[in-house]
């Protein structure tokens, strides 16, 4: 499925449309020329941090890199249609390939406050999970399956039907649970 992953080349477009050379970006957000070109190579699936810390530095909001022809207007999404999925590893220890395929729901509504997502989560291939944080606020609902969230010290397990609101700035990690995929409706805020 990385053939669908447009992120990297987004990320070139936009830098290059900025003007900004790869090193600028790096000290921008931290992340080392080498990653940074990986992940525009498509050759890196990253994590969602990292990812916003690119969004940050291109001063773009998360949703830009989903975003082909901005509405002004609704945005509607009929069932199975979705436009883009964009993979993400879901752990920083495990770049090369995707737990996480997150669709937009959204991807066209201009300055949008929320990115609304339909992910497909697959079960981690081991329990050394690294938990991440980034400003914002994250909304889950569960729409198969089981997802464990590991947040701070303490540990939620949801079911389908069930839904969780939490701060991302505290530490945390979300993977499927029980060995089998799941499927939820994510609504990720970011500050800008």
């Amino acid at each position: 499925m990385s053939d669908k992953n447009q992120l990297g080349s987004k990320i070139r477009q936009i830098r290059e449309n900025n003007k900004m050379s790869m090193e600028d970006l790096s000290k921008s957000t931290n992340i080392s020329v080498d990653e940074l070109n990986s992940i525009e190579n498509g050759e890196l699936i990253p994590s969602l941090t990292p990812l916003i810390k690119i969004a940050r530095g291109l001063g773009v909001r998360l949703g830009t890199f989903l975003d082909d022809a901005p509405q002004n207007g609704p945005v509607v999404t009929t069932s199975g249609n979705y436009e883009n999925v964009i993979l993400f590893s879901g752990k920083e220890n495990h770049p090369g390939h995707s737990k996480l395929e997150f669709y937009a729901l959204a991807s066209g509504k201009q300055d949008r406050h929320m990115e609304p997502f339909i992910i497909d989560v697959h079960p981690p291939d081991s329990t050394d999970y690294k938990l991440s944080s980034h400003e914002g606020e994250e909304f889950v609902y569960v729409m198969e399956g089981e997802i464990e969230i590991l947040y701070g010290k303490d540990r939620y397990l949801l079911c389908s039907g069930d839904s969780i609101y939490y701060d991302s700035i505290i530490p945390h990690d979300l993977h499927a649970y029980g060995g089998k995929d799941a499927k939820i409706l994510a609504v990720i805020y970011t500050p800008f």
